[in-house]
């Protein structure tokens, strides 16, 4: 779930006014890391990106983009709102994002190059955390236009959305993303067990949980082969969490990052390589690269001001 109580930001500190069950609170209650454990020192090597993530910065949350080669970071928005939740465009042109900045949280996007945001959804009701289909049709989005927070799927052209879940009335969801082929939909929900993720089929609606019964999960995202999920493992009131990978064909779980911090926002790398998440190793929150073949990290950001929920800009993308 995208909505995580932490000492960084006050969109998440908002959120936990609503949210409710043990799991709920295991999944996103905020606790200091260690440092004698995590990630290396030095640039990391290999393959180059433009990553996009909300930062905040003398007091003000807003998006940032980095580009991994130079490490000069970029302020895409400027707003005394809250700007975050970032998802880049197929197309790596545009950033969809969150931000209260019309007094509730509504969806914009803003073009990677900079300039004013355009408002995608236009009410007086909560709408965040949204994600674009792979074709670049239709966005999967949260929303409490019907009392309880919902996924919705709307179409880009003809703006006609359709209710994909609904659970019970108090139930909160997070972070919808869509499968590469855009069939499929993991997302989280609190709404029998606590906090645990699922797999939503978009053509039947039919959904399936994901992770296990004790430990829950939420932040949820697909593999770029669309054959694993990465998400965040953790137990109730856990001082720590783990980013697990699950692959959906043998439903064995292999973890990732394991160190002794609260690891947050896993997103794999457009090529599969390598996974990209915030931690709080250093006592506050920042983001990191980790290659998936050798388990190596590397902070990106550096400085004051905490970083999360980062996003890769597509290989495909126009350079």
């Amino acid at each position: 779930m995208a909505a995580q109580t932490r000492p960084l930001t006050q969109t998440r500190r908002r959120l936990v006014v609503v949210v409710a069950g043990l799991l709920v609170l295991a999944c996103d209650r905020a606790m200091p890391g260690r440092a004698e454990e995590g990630p290396d020192r030095g640039p990391g090597p290999g393959p180059q990106y433009t990553l996009v993530y909300e930062r905040v910065v003398g007091g003000n949350q807003d998006l940032y983009v980095v580009e991994t080669s130079t490490g000069l970071e970029r302020r895409l928005t400027d707003h005394r709102a809250q700007d975050g939740m970032p998802r880049f465009t197929p197309d790596g042109r545009r950033v969809i994002f969150s931000s209260d900045r019309s007094g509730s949280f509504q969806l914009y996007e803003v073009a990677l190059s900079g300039g004013e945001p355009r408002r995608l959804r236009s009410n007086g009701f909560t709408e965040w955390q949204a994600d674009l289909a792979p074709d670049g049709t239709s966005l999967a989005f949260l929303s409490k236009q019907r009392g309880p927070e919902c996924l919705f799927l709307m179409d880009l052209k003809t703006q006609e959305e359709r209710l994909l879940v609904c659970h019970k009335n108090r139930s909160i969801l997070g972070n919808p993303a869509f499968s590469p082929d855009g069939r499929q939909i993991t997302f989280s929900s609190n709404h029998s067990i606590g906090h645990q993720i699922y797999l939503l089929e978009v053509a039947t609606g039919s959904e399936r949980r994901l992770s296990g019964f004790r430990r829950g999960g939420c932040e949820p995202r697909f593999h770029p082969d669309g054959t694993r999920v990465v998400y965040v493992s953790r137990g109730h009131l856990a001082e720590t969490s783990r980013l697990a990978e699950l692959d959906l064909r043998t439903g064995q779980e292999k973890i990732l990052v394991n160190w002794p911090a609260l690891n947050y926002d896993p997103v794999y790398s457009p090529d599969g390589s390598e996974l990209a998440f915030a931690s709080n190793i250093t006592g506050e929150y920042a983001i990191y690269r980790q290659n998936l073949t050798t388990g190596k990290s590397w902070r990106v950001t550096h400085g004051q001001g905490e970083a999360r929920y980062p996003d890769f800009r597509p290989l495909t993308a126009d350079r």
